[in-house]
């Protein structure tokens, strides 16, 4: 029921983070007529970030109307929150026609930067366990941003930097309970980068880039300057993406790695719009990719909302958990070992 995915998007994901998107959220929810636009959205899509994403986005494309005096993207100072939603319908209203188009047509690909703060120790692992360097496969690619982590800078609640020290890029997160994540001084080497999505979203075309800032919640200023940063980075390197089902290509596209580097396969957030026998098929798939070779999959969302990694050495299998995460990658906690 699309009123209770709001009513869970607004206390599971809003709440602490954005007062706007929470109030918009439990409004839209007891709203007949919001919902019922809402409907129009594809199948298997997160509804409350690709509504909320398609008003943002007319909005950040000059849409004019009252409305913007409440999104920090476009104003400097906004009005309350908590009277937003009678322009919020309003605008709704006049660009129905709009609104509906894009919820047909888009997909939410937000791909966040930040996220890379428990990518980069999870990385790290890896490279320790196999000393071997890395071939990434990201599923869910978005435009390739996450698959550029080693070429950011991080740091964990001190002044040490790790990474890139001399990246524009620097990502910051805190590390929540006792273990403390490895972190290698400088980035592991990565000698491939294959991103696959159903849609690639191209850094250099205006309309891809304006959707993906557009999916960014108005008020998340740093989110905004690390995917801008990001982006830079991405415009300015070759990565290999390939448009299709991410799940269905692994298989053949692992052929392709050399035995020298070890098979990485992640994704963040992408699992939740997959249907459960996808998420199935993605297991098993590993598993066999495992008996003939090496293979680690960091992956969230299938189990449950923890970050997992699996992974197959001469053929043996491990499961473990990395440990909880943030969804826009503010805080982690670690327990690999």
């Amino acid at each position: 029921m699309i009123s209770n995915r709001f009513k869970n998007f607004a206390v599971k994901e809003c709440q602490d983070s954005s007062e706007l998107y929470e109030h918009l959220s439990l409004k839209i929810s007891e709203d007949d007529e919001m919902l019922e636009v809402c409907s129009n959205a594809k199948r298997g899509q997160p509804v409350p970030n690709l509504f909320l994403g398609a008003v943002h986005y007319l909005l950040l494309k000059g849409t004019d109307h009252e409305l913007k005096q409440f999104y920090g993207s476009i104003v400097e100072s906004t009005k309350d929150a908590k009277d937003c939603f009678p322009y919020f319908k309003d605008f709704c209203q006049k660009n129905k026609g709009e609104i509906i188009s894009i919820l047909k047509s888009k997909l939410v690909q937000t791909n966040e930067v930040r996220r890379c703060s428990y990518l980069y120790p999870s990385f790290c692992f890896i490279y320790e366990k196999v000393k071997k360097p890395l071939a990434l496969i990201e599923i869910g690619t978005s435009a390739g941003l996450q698959l550029l982590w080693d070429r950011y800078c991080y740091s964990y609640e001190t002044d040490k930097i790790y990474g890139d020290h001399n990246s524009d890029v620097h990502i910051k997160a805190n590390v929540k309970g006792e273990s403390s994540p490895f972190l290698l001084p400088n980035s592991p080497p990565v000698v491939s980068r294959i991103g696959l999505d159903l849609h690639i979203n191209d850094l250099n075309d205006p309309e891809d880039y304006l959707w993906l800032k557009s999916l960014i919640w108005p008020n998340h200023s740093e989110r905004r300057e690390l995917f801008e940063g990001a982006s830079n980075y991405v415009k300015r390197n070759l990565l290999d993406m390939v448009e299709g089902d991410g799940v269905a290509l692994l298989s053949d596209i692992v052929m392709e790695i050399p035995q020298d580097a070890v098979i990485c396969v992640f994704h963040t957030h992408v699992a939740n719009q997959l249907p459960q026998e996808v998420k199935f098929k993605l297991l098993e798939d590993v598993k066999l990719i495992g008996k003939q070779r090496d293979i680690f999959h960091l992956y969230n969302n299938v189990q449950d909302r923890n970050f997992h990694l699996d992974y197959y050495i001469d053929g043996n299998e491990y499961n473990s958990t990395v440990g909880e995460t943030d969804g826009h990658g503010r805080w982690f906690s670690w327990r690999l070992s």
